[in-house]
């Protein structure tokens, strides 16, 4: 199938994609479950600490890239929007159904503690961890699509690995800084937040450079399934918006 490669902002927003929703989907999927099952534990292997969400919510970013150099910044810009709303839904959801009160029948004890607390203590941090992920994925993902597809236009579409390493770098790094301190500081110790954030960052770079075969492999298929190759060169970057 013949690749076209198209620039102008016109063309990239009438174009009908074939596998657009499902990646929107997909990304909206994975940021809500390492929001809410992954960010609150540490984990260790090896002697080193990190947040066990680490080995799953790379996979956004990994989606990020692809969106981005598939289908385009503003295209990427919107699945962003759609996982923030997503994970502020999952955020209020969890804060409420800890809050209302809970049926006697059901509130029995297990192990020494009631299921309402085992419930609160698995879900009553997801507010405060959501609302600084909220922050800290749209910072990061924005900076991670801005930088690859202002990569893509300077380089002229070559060398496709450096630019999603280079942005997630980037992506990841605005991410973390934000995330962590909003999401744990006063309740981790200063040092633990440090040695997280340190090996989460790594890891997540670490997690990218690896998937670089699979994310060459995703892109060539939507490259071909879509027909077409975009390219940012009239795109509007504002990241306050979710028109596409």
């Amino acid at each position: 199938m013949t690749i076209e490669r198209i620039e102008r902002a016109s063309e990239i927003s009438a174009h009908r994609f074939r596998y657009y929703d499902f990646l929107m989907a997909a990304t909206c999927v994975v940021i809500v479950c390492a929001n809410i099952i992954g960010a609150g534990k540490v984990a260790t292997i090896g002697g080193i600490s990190f947040g066990a969400g680490v080995l799953f919510f790379p996979l956004s970013y990994v989606a990020g890239d692809v969106l981005t150099e598939v289908y385009g910044y503003a295209r990427a810009r919107r699945v962003i929007w759609a996982g923030f709303a997503s994970a502020a839904f999952a955020a209020g959801m969890a804060a409420f159904i800890t809050w209302i009160p809970a049926a006697p029948e059901w509130d029995v004890d297990i192990g020494g503690v009631s299921k309402q607390e085992a419930f609160a203590l698995n879900f009553g941090q997801a507010p405060r961890i959501v609302a600084a992920s909220c922050i800290a994925i749209w910072a990061g993902e924005i900076s991670n699509s801005f930088v690859m597809a202002k990569m893509k236009v300077a380089s002229g579409g070559r060398h496709l690995w450096r630019r999603t390493i280079g942005s997630t770098a980037v992506g990841q790094g605005v991410d973390t800084i934000l995330f962590y301190p909003l999401a744990f500081s006063g309740v981790w110790s200063g040092e633990l937040l440090l040695t997280v954030m340190a090996a989460n960052y790594v890891l997540k770079v670490a997690w990218e450079a690896f998937l670089t075969p699979a994310t060459y492999r995703i892109v060539g298929f939507l490259k071909r399934a879509e027909g077409v190759d975009v390219y940012d060169k009239e795109t509007d970057f504002t990241p306050f918006s979710t028109s596409s």
